[in-house]
Formats: structure tokens, sequence, C-alpha cells
């Protein structure tokens, strides 16, 4: 992932900042507790491709 990328990226749904979880391929957003994914190296920045986290995903 893009550094420079993820710094402009932002979560569609609480405009907070994302995080890279390079073992999933997904951007999560801890606000919103979403996981976006990354297919071909594009973030899929649509709330319903977004999987929801479980209670019991920590987010770091």
């Amino acid at each position: 992932m893009d550094a420079k990328l993820l710094q402009i990226l932002v979560c569609p749904v609480t405009k907070g900042p994302l995080i890279y979880d390079k073992k999933n391929n997904e951007l999560i957003s801890k606000s919103a507790r979403l996981a976006y994914p990354i297919r071909d190296g594009i973030p899929v920045m649509l709330e319903e491709e977004a999987r929801k986290l479980g209670p019991d995903e920590k987010v770091d």
C-alpha cells in the first residue's frame, strides 16, 4: 500500500483515518469498525463492500 495514498484516503462513512492491515490486505476504519478490501492493489472504498469487524477483533 502506497504511504502517500494512505495519507489521503479516509473512511467514507466517518471521514476518519484508515489503518493498513497488511496481513488481511484491508484498510481498517477504527471509528466505523469496518474493513475495506484492497483488490488488485486498489482500495474498494464502498460501505457495502466493507467487512464489519467482529467484537473480538483488535485494531491497532
